[in-house]
């Protein structure tokens, strides 16, 4: 699966499209196109005949180019350092899809002829902007139209995961150890969800192995725990308050009453624009509960109405009533640090004005201490780290399509280079300008 446990992932958890990648349904047409002119070549029995090879003092006679062994190397260009995810996917790519089509149209499996080498997911490479300078995560040797067209599903995944893995590790250096809640479901198609979910998993346990954090992984469906099996949490949406008419403290009751107790309670406050209003509403409701159910001696049940948090969920385009204007969007609209430290502050003291027996006292102050502060709506790192420095009183941030992010210094595209080429029995460099062998000391052997 990863670095984490040694172990890599098969296609028993992938379910390629293997018929259709065998002919290169996923393929940039190139490739296609390639692969063909090879094995044409190779049926021709073809041999070298060109004037002007970037080969000088080898006996370039009789060099079968059809059957063409090659060495391969995948490698991304993104800035710093990136959490490398979908080498085990791509790894399932060459080895059911490397081979050809006989005369009869029967695919000829032909990846134990390759030598393969790479990294486990979970790995972190570096690039400092030097092309000539890379650390390669798959390196691959052998027959190239066996496996040229691999090249663009491969890269794909590679690309894929290792961006969001990278941008969901970068999320938590700015959250300084508080957790991330993974909420870009609804930005992309359905089909990514348990390849990203995959990917925010790992770069969650890079974390923890890098600052020596004990964080858990929070996935909002349960197809993103497909791969490694976690499963969605969650409690309500703005939707949910709409069929309660708006009544915030009313659904939480209902959702406290109605699901297992095991799901943390946490309300959506922003529904009518008052996140004060309704957090303290909905607190108090909650206790209130909590508090019947226990002086009844119903503990089991009084868990139910335990309040974990409150979602602070304000658009972007709207200022939030607790949030006297200064006259600047960044300091008015939406989640703002002061609308966080009202909050916190109304939560804090809610207690002091209910009418509670002096045995409820401290029971009642830690009730409402307790409640965590959750906040959404347009997070990202740069965002993360300002609340950060502010000191403001979040304790989960629930991010989502910052995570996606591909432009500037979150660029994560990968991309692979033939490097060296087998003349009679010898492997020599023919890379492109600007591009050279490299080696990664994480790289070892497969199969």
């Amino acid at each position: 699966m990863s670095i984490f446990n040694g172990k890599r992932l098969t296609n028993e958890v992938f379910k390629l499209d293997i018929e259709r990648m065998r002919r290169g349904w996923y393929s940039d047409k190139y490739f296609e196109n390639i692969t063909a002119m090879l094995s044409a070549l190779a049926r021709q029995g073809y041999r070298y005949r060109g004037q002007y090879p970037n080969l000088h003092g080898l006996d370039l006679s009789d060099l079968d180019i059809g059957n063409m062994e090659v060495e391969m190397q995948w490698f991304t260009r993104r800035p710093g350092t990136t959490v490398v995810v979908g080498v085990d996917k791509a790894l399932a790519m060459l080895r059911h899809c490397t081979g050809y089509f006989d005369d009869s149209g029967h695919f000829v499996e032909t990846w134990d002829q390759l030598q393969v080498w790479a990294v486990h997911d979970g790995a972190l490479v570096y690039y400092n902007g030097d092309p000539l300078r890379v650390q390669p995560v798959i390196r691959v040797r052998g027959r190239y139209r066996d496996f040229a067209l691999l090249e663009t599903p491969t890269l794909g995944i590679l690309t894929r995961g290792s961006r969001v893995a990278t941008n969901v590790y970068q999320t938590f250096i700015a959250a300084r150890g508080k957790p991330v809640l993974f909420f870009p479901a609804r930005f992309d198609a359905h089909e990514v969800q348990a390849a990203d979910g995959y990917a925010y998993d790992i770069a969650v346990q890079r974390f923890n192995r890098d600052y020596g954090e004990k964080l858990g992984s929070f996935i909002s469906t349960d197809a993103q725990g497909e791969w490694w099996g976690g499963a969605g949490g969650g409690t309500v949406a703005h939707a949910a308050i709409a069929c309660f008419l708006g009544d915030t403290a009313e659904v939480m009751l209902a959702f406290a009453a109605t699901r297992p107790a095991g799901i943390p309670r946490i309300a959506l406050v922003d529904f009518n624009n008052d996140s004060v209003a309704d957090s303290v509403r909905t607190l108090k409701a909650m206790f209130d509960r909590y508090r019947e159910l226990t002086d009844l001696g119903r503990e089991d049940e009084a868990q139910r109405y335990i309040l974990y948090g409150v979602r602070l969920d304000t658009s972007g385009s709207v200022r939030d009533a607790n949030v006297p204007p200064l006259g600047d969007p960044s300091l008015d609209l939406g989640v703002v640090p002061r609308l966080v430290f009202t909050v916190r502050q109304a939560l804090d003291n809610a207690w002091q004005s209910w009418d509670l027996p002096p045995v409820w006292h401290d029971r009642a102050r830690a009730y409402c201490h307790n409640v965590k502060i959750v906040v959404s709506g347009g997070f990202n790192p740069d965002k993360i780290r300002r609340f950060e420095k502010l000191a403001v009183p979040v304790d989960i941030y629930g991010v989502g399509s910052s995570l996606f992010a591909n432009s500037g210094d979150t660029v994560t595209d990968f991309t692979a280079d033939v490097v060296r080429v087998k003349v009679h029995g010898e492997w020599v460099n023919m890379a492109k300008v600007g591009r050279a062998p490299n080696d990664n000391p994480e790289l070892e052997r497969v199969w």
